[in-house]
């Protein structure tokens, strides 16, 4: 069982860091604002503003900025301001023990997730993928920042987005995953992901149908599609619904586990933000995912 972060309270400190690509400084405050309208209080990290290349900073800058905010008592989150790349890169230097013994909600996706996998090998604790704070949001993208201040379970059904099921079936397990790229990144590393018993969450942006087929594919060759025990679909921006079902199908029937797709969760408009680390009912035949809650 994971650790899951306490969860937060109206004027709580945040900490907002970049541990990717640099911040788009010109629409910072927009992104603050974000917070402050969940009555937080924002305390900027010292990558906040670097620009070294396409990093926010030296590798030695965005580790130290991470370990900072895991220690500060203030901060009760942190939330990456930036995708890209470059969290990889910092990956073996985190000290992991350390956010173990100060659990605290991480928020971010697209880059950050090779830091969610390397939370959930190494320090046990429960991450969130969800929107890197843009500076417009649509209303059902907002809504999901509220289950950081109270627990309950998140039912993602045709409500929220048209769902397919590609592979009848259901199936419980703990919920991981998200960008493809990163996922295969982590291949042949000490921070490889983990698939056995787990139900696999995938999404991807400006990739061709050849490069998610690699990717895939990849992933075939390693056992990891073979291992998990379901797989949930999310958006997969700059391709066609339709070709990216169709690949999912060709790649994963063999393995008849149960796939439900269409879940806007990635790079999409909307970008419901969910816990990952948790236990989750994906049931495809009622297309619908249960997400337990990911605070106490």
């Amino acid at each position: 069982m994971k650790i899951r972060p306490k969860h937060l309270n109206k004027g709580d400190t945040v900490g907002i860091i970049a541990l990717s690509g640099p911040v788009e400084m010109e629409k910072l405050q927009d992104k603050i604002r974000v917070l402050e309208e969940l009555d937080l209080r924002v305390k900027l990290g010292q990558t906040i503003g670097l620009a070294e290349g396409y990093l926010a900073g030296s590798d030695t800058e965005r580790v130290e900025d991470l370990h900072q905010m895991i220690e500060d008592p203030e901060v009760r989150a942190i939330f990456c301001m930036s995708g890209g790349y470059g969290a990889a890169r910092i990956a073996d230097q985190i000290d992991y023990p350390l956010l173990s013994e100060n659990p605290k909600i991480f928020w971010g996706f697209s880059d950050a997730t090779y830091l969610h996998i390397a939370f959930h090998q190494y320090s046990n604790i429960v991450t969130f993928h969800g929107p890197n704070l843009p500076s417009e949001m649509n209303e059902q993208t907002k809504k999901m920042f509220y289950q950081l201040f109270l627990p309950f379970e998140i039912h993602y059904d045709e409500t929220i987005s048209p769902l397919e099921t590609i592979i009848p079936g259901s199936v419980r397990g703990e919920l991981i995953g998200g960008n493809l790229r990163r996922m295969v990144d982590t291949l042949g590393t000490k921070f490889e992901v983990d698939t056995r018993g787990k139900i696999l969450l995938l999404e991807e942006v400006g990739e061709t149908l050849e490069n998610i087929d690699c990717m895939l594919n990849q992933l075939r060759l390693s056992r990891k599609l073979e291992q998990a025990s379901g797989f949930a679909i999310g958006s997969f921006v700059g391709v066609s619904r339709e070709e990216v079902f169709a690949l999912m199908n060709e790649y994963l029937k063999p393995y008849n586990k149960p796939v439900l797709a269409g879940f806007e969760i990635g790079h999409a408009e909307t970008n419901v933000g969910i816990p990952l680390g948790v236990e989750v009912i994906l049931d495809a035949d009622e297309k619908a995912l249960r997400i337990l809650p990911g605070v106490e």
